[in-house]
């Protein structure tokens, strides 16, 4: 009987460093997994939920989050603005869930960068009011789309682009751009 008591506890005693070891083992696998994790997945994992940025330029930027891209967050704002969202000027980001998206490597989604985005603006012709990273604030419509630049044709938010409203047309580095907010017509 003392023997099978000494085995008893052998076996219990090597249960129990192998649960040890089970646990530490996956607590250090769960912590590669976390370290793994990029922003825009955290992002792509809380879509729908209000999210507060503080971003370089522009200060508290807040709203629903509705996408990301590999490079930007678009947010809807209480008025029901879209606010485009450069990755480069975000600095935080509160009210992330815990939740995140699968690693994507499709090429189409690699491919949605900001000039992707602010492309589509351009096509919407929307009356927008650009924060730049150092604070400064541009308005206008988005006319076409380069490598490293947009054209902004600036005019009064409160009016349409046509070639009477427009006091001038403003290159604007996309690396500059903080944060675009599309403006409804007449809103200033």
């Amino acid at each position: 009987m003392r023997w099978q008591q000494l085995f008893a506890d052998l076996q219990a005693q090597f249960e129990a460093e192998g649960a040890a070891e089970d646990r530490a083992v996956g607590a250090s696998r769960a912590r590669a997994e976390m370290g793994a994790v990029d922003l825009v997945r955290r992002l792509r994992g809380s879509v729908g939920l209000p999210v507060a940025l503080r971003c370089r330029g522009a200060g508290a930027v807040t709203g629903t989050l509705i996408d990301a891209g590999v490079d930007w967050v678009l947010l809807e704002d209480e008025q029901g603005r879209s606010l485009l969202v450069a990755n480069a000027a975000v600095r935080t980001v509160a009210g992330l869930g815990r939740r995140t998206t699968p690693e994507e490597t499709g090429v189409v989604r690699a491919r949605m960068d900001l000039r992707w985005a602010l492309r589509g603006l351009a096509r919407d012709r929307s009356a927008v009011q650009v924060v730049l990273d150092d604070g400064g604030l541009l308005t206008g419509t988005l006319d076409r789309v380069g490598a490293d630049h947009v054209d902004l044709a600036e005019h009064p938010a409160d009016l349409p682009r046509r070639a009477e409203a427009v006091q001038g047309v403003c290159a604007v580095v996309i690396a500059a751009i903080a944060v675009v907010r599309t403006l409804p017509v007449g809103v200033r």
